[in-house]
């Protein structure tokens, strides 16, 4: 009886000298910073060599479910299996417990893939991991039938866990942090992409305005003087948002600047940036353009819209009317067959308000959009007498009036102009 007490209590002292050493060991190669590779192994080797466990597969969730560590089973179970079998456990789970209820179906496909016991791992409610063992040689350690050191499997599964999670954080901190650094020089050079100053004297008055969705976006704008008679601009905005927008519409900056003074016609410069679209995009993305020319002697404005948001035109009598002809947007066909030039006679006094689909299309809490018809009242009420910067100002705060909580929807760029 004694000898039987004393080889009792020499088992629990064995048992307590192993859990002390594997806490030990990897609290040690944490501090030491040890990769996660590492960190899987010296769990594996307190699992299997110290702790008998003959089967593990250990799913980790790192912007999806996969499996970290597998030995003595496979890992059977699918992202999908995952969500639906391990999520509704949120403690140890013994396969053996008598099953009720929604857990039976759970219990009966883990027992099915030879699991004996669930240990989930959690931060606050959420998930991120789950150590499915079997074959835990309990005798090995003096401890009989008892699943006591079941506790410490999840007290080191929880210490790896948290470690590897941090390690996964650290990077993508370092990642966003490098993500930010880059997006701030692009977003840096595409406002260099922008005209540097806009003309305000006796001839004309321009502003612009450009509010990107992310920190960098595809809509864009320009002003070029072509010659002492005539300047060009236009107003543009590539589908889709992001840097892989930026980087088409930097390509289509460049190529519209080296076109503008090249080709005869706008008609002919709109056939040749629609080839320039295709040859980039590959018909993956395409370009809503408003181009035109003004001739400062002859007062006559000529202009190409290429499938863009119809730009508002406020002529001195107060009425307002929309520049609609052209073509479609650019990148949406191979050929550009037809492509109709419009032409306007301006007085003293017309203002011409250029604008992207992220004004209009700008919903409020309830879903609805700004709409074309509050632009016309702002035009309206403001165009005959107000600053070209102000209306463009009164403009931008209506919409971020207008739309409350509710996030930009997508890239915003305003030009406008007043013909003297």
């Amino acid at each position: 009886m004694a000898d039987s007490i004393s080889t009792k209590s020499m088992s629990k002292s064995k048992l307590l000298e192993v859990k002390l050493a594997s806490l030990l060991e990897v609290t040690k190669a944490i501090n030491s910073n040890a990769k996660t590779p590492e960190l899987l192994k010296i769990y594996e080797s307190v699992l299997r060599r110290q702790l008998n466990v003959g089967k593990l597969v250990l799913y980790a969730n790192d912007g999806g479910w996969k499996s970290v560590l597998q030995f003595g089973m496979e890992a059977a179970f699918t992202a999908d299996e995952i969500e639906r079998y391990l999520l509704p456990l949120k403690d140890i789970t013994l396969m053996d417990s008598a099953p009720s209820g929604e857990f039976v179906p759970i219990q009966q496909a883990l027992k099915q893939n030879n699991v004996e016991v669930v240990i989930p791992v959690f931060h606050k409610d959420l998930p991120l991991a789950y150590a499915l063992v079997g074959d835990i040689d309990e005798e090995q350690l003096g401890i009989g039938a008892s699943v006591k050191h079941l506790n410490f499997i999840q007290t080191l599964t929880n210490i790896l866990v948290v470690a590897i999670e941090n390690k996964r954080l650290a990077k993508e901190g370092i990642r966003q942090a490098e993500m930010k650094k880059e997006l701030e020089v692009a977003s840096q050079m595409q406002h260099m992409l922008f005209p540097s100053s806009l003309p305000n004297d006796t001839q004309l008055e321009m502003d612009a305005l450009y509010i990107a969705h992310q920190q960098i976006g595809g809509d864009y704008y320009d002003f070029v003087r072509i010659n002492e008679q005539e300047v060009a601009i236009c107003i543009a905005d590539v589908s889709g948002k992001g840097v892989s927008a930026a980087l088409l519409m930097s390509n289509f900056q460049a190529n519209m600047r080296i076109l503008l003074n090249r080709s005869g016609s706008l008609a002919e410069l709109v056939v040749e940036l629609n080839d320039k679209v295709n040859d980039t995009a590959k018909g993956e993305r395409f370009i809503t353009l408003f181009v035109a020319k003004y001739n400062m002697v002859t007062k006559i404005f000529t202009y190409v819209n290429a499938g863009h948001n119809p730009p508002l035109v406020l002529s001195p009598d107060g009425s307002i009317s929309m520049l609609k002809i052209g073509c479609t947007g650019l990148g949406m066909l191979d050929d550009l067959r037809k492509v109709k030039e419009g032409v306007v006679m301006t007085e003293p006094g017309t203002v011409i308000l250029c604008y992207t689909d992220g004004v209009v299309e700008q919903e409020n809490e309830n879903g609805e959009e700004f709409g074309v018809k509050r632009m016309k009242d702002i035009l309206h009420n403001k165009g005959p007498k107000s600053k070209i910067k102000d209306i463009n100002n009164f403009i931008i705060e209506s919409v971020k009036e207008y739309k409350g909580a509710k996030a930009y929807v997508d890239d915003i760029a305003l030009l406008t102009c007043r013909i003297f």
